[in-house]
């Protein structure tokens, strides 16, 4: 059984929630009521899976999940908050979010969006097609999708779940285009404008990470999406 930290202030929709997902979902949900108990439960139990409420008392969520990422770089954030500012969403992601999510919702939508970060992890590391797609050569990058790290003369970079997804298809589609639309349904299964906003915040980073070698780009193809070039 799936284990899931849910950290809610309102009492009403964190039992709500915590009852849907047991009952539904068949997930152990051990429930908290701010961010200071949160954390400390974290740092007390093992979860596969972290559900945040952003504005909380004593500790809120953004600064909650950073503290998470400090213990533990792989277990998924899903960010649930009333606030819509794009600047909150990357904030979300920069922070090492895996998924945002806007109240109101609907609780059918939070179960479906669980099960889908727990299919994509399985795919990570289920089968050997998978497995022999996890390993790239950027240029004089190494790039491991499973444990989402960049290796280069002896240095290290680790991505976000987000950021190694997205490197991933660029990696696939090395040389030719990789679609704006197929990226944000493939990774974030809507290409609205918030997701594409947040798209580009990443895109950004990896830039960054890449920029050590002269032979790799990663350039915007007008009207088209992005290439990832490797001379």
């Amino acid at each position: 059984m799936k284990k899931i930290l849910l950290v809610e202030d309102d009492p009403n929709l964190g039992l709500l929630l915590q009852d849907y997902l047991q009952l539904k979902g068949k997930f152990d949900v051990v429930l908290c009521t701010d961010g200071e108990e949160g954390l400390k439960t974290f740092n007390k139990q093992n979860f596969d899976l972290c559900i945040l409420d952003v504005m909380m008392p004593k500790k809120d969520g953004f600064t909650l999940g950073k503290d998470i990422r400090k213990i533990n770089d792989h277990v998924p954030i899903i960010f649930a908050t009333a606030k819509t500012m794009l600047e909150d969403k990357s904030s979300a992601y920069d922070l090492g979010g895996d998924d945002y999510i806007t109240k109101p919702f609907r609780i059918e939508e939070l179960l479906l969006r669980i099960n889908a970060m727990f299919k994509r992890i399985s795919n990570k590391t289920g089968s050997h097609e998978e497995i022999a797609e996890s390993q790239f050569s950027i240029g004089k990058y190494n790039f491991d999708y499973t444990t989402q790290v960049i290796t280069w003369e002896g240095q290290t970079q680790k991505l976000s779940t987000k950021e190694a997804e997205l490197l991933r298809l660029l990696c696939l589609k090395k040389n030719t285009v990789l679609t704006r639309e197929e990226a944000l349904l493939t990774i974030w299964h809507d290409d609205n404008y918030f997701n594409g906003r947040s798209m580009d915040v990443f895109l950004s980073k990896l830039r960054k990470y890449l920029r050590e070698d002269p032979a790799v780009e990663i350039i915007n193809v007008h009207g088209k999406g992005y290439k990832l070039l490797v001379s």
